[in-house]
């Protein structure tokens, strides 16, 4: 909220909300073309033009792994955090420190590595029960909260435009605040994919996107002092605002709770859409190592698991997690990876399913399309979301700019892609040919075919 007050971020959800629905449907159709865990670098290969599917196919799949990567170092610290948050509200005592919170990190990520491993057989039912918990706490949240807070009125909501960034223009620093989403794919898992994964991709949407704005409606007419909530010893203004309206450290610690608890969970699919893409990756020989990595694993759950990806996926998020300690600025730009990287590898995709469909070249669609017209429409919608996002994802959020306050994520996303391409011009362009595929994939008149699949013990 410092980047334009109540007003902004009411209006900047909504602007996110269509945005990650025009995404979201543009990314489903070509899911539903070609289901897989490779997902954007898969499609790439196949709707790019010959002579460029390769690179541009390492490309996609190297942004979307380093995003994934980036997404689950965020969940864990968020969640970490937010516990420590609560350790300042209900401990006087309690001396704030940041190897604090990375050892809690570290105790989060054991928790989803646990499940991604031994109870991974058990992950569709927990991912059932956690949608009953989605549910559940948003209504235990909502409903002490708008019952117990006093109320701001519609025009503090709604028309209170402030700027307290330092950056002159209003608009500018709406644009620096918004936020973005992202969306996982473990097609091989899924039944019936081609048509259930699109679906369940615009339904996590529009069900998320409907709770969380009511939650911020509720937290906006419901947050009492405004500048107390921002200025929160706790880090966290709706810690804040818990405690404003229940008066009840009790109460507060159980409705924060709840938010811990459906973050860890939610990084149990961080860590599984990170570890699955990496795998696929290492199986189309798009990574270093990735004759180790594409191990396929069955002895641990039962089920056949990535396990060596999973272990990596883990160790790179201990590592990122351990940066937090030495600075805590060092730390935000390797995260804010999730936006760059993710959003870049939707956005190449897109564009060249875009071109395809301004040349009126066939496309071999799944069940689950657009249409000619309604798809450049909403294709064009969702590259214009994703290419302000991206690019004002990388600027500071107020000044003057100072060492601790600058975003350092344009240094970190060009250095992770210049890692990852130099090793790809030494090494990659002689062993990567593209995704592998059981058979031609036809594209108009062309066609794409993989190399040899990696043996899975």
């Amino acid at each position: 909220m410092t980047d334009g007050g109540p007003a902004t971020l009411v209006y900047g959800f909504i602007f996110c909300w269509i945005g990650a629905l025009l995404t979201a449907a543009s990314l489903a159709e070509m899911a539903s073309m070609a289901p897989t865990s490779a997902g954007q670098y898969h499609w790439v290969s196949i709707l790019a033009p010959k002579g460029q599917a390769v690179f541009l196919s390492w490309v996609t799949g190297w942004l979307d792994m380093i995003g994934w990567w980036a997404n689950t170092a965020s969940g864990v610290y968020f969640a970490a955090t937010v516990l420590q948050g609560l350790l300042v509200l209900n401990y006087d005592g309690y001396d704030f420190q940041r190897w604090h919170g990375t050892l809690l990190m570290f105790a989060a990520l054991v928790i989803c590595l646990l499940v991604n491993s031994f109870g991974a057989r058990l992950l569709p039912k927990i991912e059932g029960l956690i949608l009953i918990l989605h549910t559940a706490g948003f209504l235990a949240i909502l409903i002490p909260l708008v019952y117990l807070a006093p109320h701001k009125n519609a025009e503090f909501v709604f028309a209170n435009f402030t700027n307290t960034s330092g950056w002159k223009s209003s608009g500018l620093t709406w644009l620096i605040g918004l936020m973005g989403t992202n969306l996982p794919f473990i097609a091989e898992e899924v039944v019936n994919a081609s048509v259930i994964v699109p679906w369940c991709m615009i339904a996590t949407i529009m069900l998320n996107g409907v709770l969380g704005f009511a939650m911020v409606l509720a937290f906006l007419f419901c947050v009492g002092d405004l500048d107390a909530a921002l200025d929160s010893a706790t880090g966290y203004d709706f810690i804040e605002v818990f405690f404003n309206a229940t008066k009840s450290h009790a109460g507060t610690s159980i409705m924060t709770a709840i938010v811990i608890a459906l973050t860890i969970c939610a990084s149990f699919g961080f860590l599984a859409s990170s570890s699955r893409l990496t795998w696929a990756l290492a199986k189309d020989k798009g990574i270093p190592f990735a004759d180790f990595l594409s191990h396929i694993n069955s002895r641990a759950s039962g089920s056949a698991l990535p396990l060596r990806a999973i272990a990596l996926c883990a160790i790179i998020t201990a590592i990122t997690c351990l940066i937090n300690i030495g600075s805590s600025a060092a730390f935000n730009a390797m995260i804010s990876l999730t936006t760059a990287g993710l959003f870049s590898s939707y956005e190449i995709a897109i564009v060249l399913i875009l071109i395809k469909k301004l040349k009126n070249e066939p496309l071999q669609y799944g069940p689950w399309k657009m249409g000619r017209l309604w798809g450049i429409l909403i294709n064009i919608g969702s590259i214009c979301f994703l290419t302000i996002t991206i690019f004002f994802s990388f600027f500071p959020e107020e000044l003057p700019v100072t060492p601790t306050n600058m975003n350092w994520s344009i240094v970190v996303f060009m250095g992770e892609f210049l890692l990852g391409l130099g090793w790809y011009l030494v090494r990659g362009r002689k062993i990567y040919h593209g995704p592998v595929m059981d058979m031609p994939v036809a594209v108009g008149e062309s066609e794409v075919v993989g190399g040899d699949g990696v043996d899975e013990e």
